[in-house]
C-alpha cells in the first residue's frame, strides 16, 4: 500500500465512512466515521511521499515505531495518540491495513 487511492479505498470498506477534506487543500483528505465525525486517517503528501496518520492505542504506539522506521510520531498531531505511517513501501500492506483498522475501532466507540 503506497498511494492515497490504496488508503482510502481500504477505510471506506468499514461501515459509516466518508471523505472530507476541511482545510479545502487538496493534499489532506480524512476518513471520517459519519455517527461522530471523528477522523481515523488523514492522508497527505510530505517530502515525496504519501503518508497516512492514524490513532493509536498508547499500548502499541512504540511498538509500532521501534518495528518500523516508516512509522513515526503524528505529524501535525498530539505525538502521544497518534501515528504517522509513511507509505514508502517499507511496511507490509496487512500491518498498514491492521493500522488502519485499529485507527477505525479507537474511534468508532467514542
Amino acid at each position: 500500500m503506497t498511494t492515497r487511492e490504496e488508503v482510502l479505498k481500504y477505510g471506506k470498506s468499514f461501515k459509516d465512512v466518508y471523505e472530507d477534506m476541511p482545510f479545502r487543500d487538496d493534499n489532506w483528505v480524512l476518513l471520517r466515521y459519519r455517527k461522530n465525525k471523528k477522523a481515523f486517517a488523514w492522508t497527505y503528501e510530505r517530502n515525496g511521499y504519501m503518508c497516512v496518520n492514524v490513532k493509536v492505542d498508547t499500548t502499541w504506539r512504540d511498538l509500532w515505531r521501534s518495528t518500523y522506521k516508516a512509522v513515526q510520531p503524528g505529524y501535525h498531531q498530539n505525538k502521544e495518540h497518534w501515528n504517522t505511517i509513511i507509505l514508502d513501501g517499507s511496511i507490509p500492506e496487512k500491518e498498514i491495513k491492521r493500522m488502519i483498522a485499529e485507527s477505525y475501532d479507537l474511534i468508532v466507540g467514542k
